[in-house]
């Protein structure tokens, strides 16, 4: 699972990353897909969330969010650092409510990977995400789709084309309307 799934992690906190310090301050109050925040905010909980799975791939304790701070790509390397250790991989995380940290794994990349794109769609940024990336994302969004909605992590399912690509139907499936626009 490590060998097939950091590598892709690595990629979307590249790109997310990328992005991320592509956006300048005075688009931060900006609406985004993911309704409950602006870029600002989302920005700040993809720093939160960076902080978080690196704590948990460690086997922390779960982190509370914090004040933006701007620095999501340093957050970002971290937890890269954390999740390169094979003992991250394994057993469960007490933190997260006794997921397999392989589960936590993907639940990373989603949060890279969906806000990413939500921050492109509310910025007019292009992000670029590989088939094989949302085609595992997808597959995996499929399968936890029900807990994510029960936990408040994805959103109601929204109906997309059939000729949709493979991200379009992944953000169907977490709750994003693919043809969003600000």
């Amino acid at each position: 699972m490590r060998d097939e799934l950091l590598p892709m992690l690595r990629e979307a906190a590249q790109r997310t990353a990328d992005l991320v310090t592509s956006i300048p301050e005075e688009e931060f109050g900006r609406p985004t897909p993911c309704a409950e925040y602006d870029v600002k905010e989302l920005v700040n909980h993809l720093e939160w969330g960076a902080s978080l799975f690196e704590s948990v791939a460690g086997g922390g304790p779960f982190l509370p969010p914090k004040e933006y701070t701007g620095d999501f790509p340093e957050r970002a390397e971290r937890m890269l650092i954390a999740w390169d250790k094979p003992e991250a991989w394994e057993g469960v995380s007490e933190a997260m409510g006794g997921l397999p940290r392989t589960v936590l794994a993907h639940m990373a990349l989603t949060d890279l990977v969906a806000h990413g794109w939500d921050l492109s769609r509310a910025t007019g940024r292009g992000y670029e995400v590989p088939e094989e990336i949302a085609a595992r994302l997808l597959g995996f969004a499929k399968d936890m789709a029900p807990i994510g909605r029960a936990r408040g992590a994805f959103g109601e399912e929204v109906a997309v084309p059939e000729d949709a690509s493979t991200l379009e139907r992944f953000l169907g499936i977490i709750g994003r309307d693919p043809a969003w626009r600000p």
